[in-house]
C-alpha cells in the first residue's frame, strides 16, 4: 500500500503531545493525541514514528475495510507512544501487515513486552487475537533498510531502553527524538549518540516538554526543555526543527508564545515549527 507521489517527503502529525492525551477548547488547535508522526514518500508504504493515540486518526485516511502493510518505528513502549496500536482499524483486517521496530528490551523479548502491555485486564483483548500479522525486529544502535528508507537507530537517555532515529530516503533526512532527557543539572549538553542523529538533519522531530524554569521540578522526568532542543538542532547544523511532545497541560496560546518567542531567537538561521496535529511538512 504505497502513499506519496509528490517526489518528497511528506511528514505528518497525527499525535504531538507527550505523557497522556489530553482535551478542550485550550488544546484545539494544537491537538491532544500522544505522540504519532508518519513519513510518506513516492513508492514507499507509510513509515509510521511511534503509535500513540494519534494513530487511530492516521488509520482514517486509510481505505476504509481494507488491508494495510505499514512499517513502524518505535522509539520506546511507554503507554502514550503504544496506545494507539490497538485501535488501530487495519488490524481486524487478516491481510493487514504491521512490522514493528523497536528497542531491544532488558529483561524480555520485545514480542513479550507489548504482549504484556496489551492484554487482559489491562485491555479486553489480546494482542495476537488480532487479525492482522504483527512482526517485531529489536534493535540497539545499528542501521539498517526498510524498504527504500534507511534508518540509524541510536539509544537516548529517558526512562528505560529507549531510542532515537534518522531516517534517510534518497538525500532527505528526517531525524525523529521525542523523548530526550537532559542532563539532570540542566545543562545543554549530549550525548555522541544523539548528535550522530541530528547531524545535518532536514528536519529534527524533538522532545520539547518542559519551559526551562520548568524543568527544575521536573528534572528526573525524562524529558528536556525548549532551550535544549533549539540548541541541539543549532550545533547539529539542522535547517527545520519540530517542537514536540508538548506537555499536556500546555495550551494552544502558551505554545503560539513559545513558538513566536524562539522563532525571533533564531531569526533566518534555521527554520522554526511547533508540531500540531494535522500538519504536513514537505522535505
Amino acid at each position: 500500500m504505497p502513499i506519496g507521489g509528490t517526489g518528497k517527503l511528506r511528514v505528518t502529525f497525527y499525535g504531538v503531545r507527550g505523557s497522556t492525551p489530553c482535551h478542550g477548547d485550550e488544546t484545539r488547535r494544537y491537538g491532544g493525541n500522544t505522540s504519532c508522526v508518519v513519513i510518506a514518500a513516492p513508492g514507499e508504504n507509510p513509515l509510521i514514528l511511534d503509535l500513540g493515540t494519534g494513530l487511530r486518526y492516521f488509520a482514517r485516511t486509510l481505505p476504509h475495510g481494507k488491508p494495510a502493510n505499514v512499517n513502524v518505528l518505535l522509539s520506546h513502549l511507554h503507554w502514550d507512544h503504544i496506545q494507539g496500536l490497538p485501535f488501530f482499524a487495519p488490524l481486524l483486517h487478516e491481510e493487514t501487515k504491521v512490522h514493528v521496530v523497536a528497542p531491544k528490551q532488558d529483561d524480555c523479548d520485545l514480542e513479550e513486552a507489548m504482549r504484556r502491555a496489551i492484554t487482559p485486564p489491562i485491555f479486553p483483548v489480546e494482542l495476537n487475537a488480532l487479525a492482522a500479522t504483527i512482526t517485531y525486529q529489536p534493535v540497539t544502535d545499528e542501521t539498517f533498510k526498510i524498504d527504500g528508507f534507511v534508518v540509524t537507530s541510536r539509544a537516548v537517555p529517558h526512562v528505560g531502553p529507549t531510542l532515537g532515529f534518522r531516517v534517510q530516503w534518497q538525500d532527505k533526512v528526517v531525524t525523529y527524538i521525542p523523548d530526550h532527557q537532559q542532563p539532570l543539572n540542566g545543562a545543554v549538553e549530549f550525548t555522541d549518540g544523539a548528535l550522530d542523529l541530528m547531524r545535518d538533519a532536514d528536519l529534527l522531530i524533538h522532545d520539547a516538554q518542559y519551559l526551562p524554569e520548568e524543568f527544575p521540578r521536573r528534572s528526573n522526568w525524562g524529558h528536556c526543555t525548549t532551550e535544549f532542543a533549539v540548541q541541539g538542532a543549532r550545533r547539529s547544523n539542522v535547517k527545520h526543527l519540530a517542537l514536540f511532545h508538548h506537555d499536556p497541560g500546555r495550551t494552544d496560546d502558551s505554545l503560539d508564545r513559545i513558538h513566536d518567542a524562539l522563532d525571533a531567537e533564531t531569526g533566518k538561521s534555521m527554520r522554526l515549527s511547533t508540531a500540531r496535529e494535522g500538519l504536513t511538512l514537505e522535505i
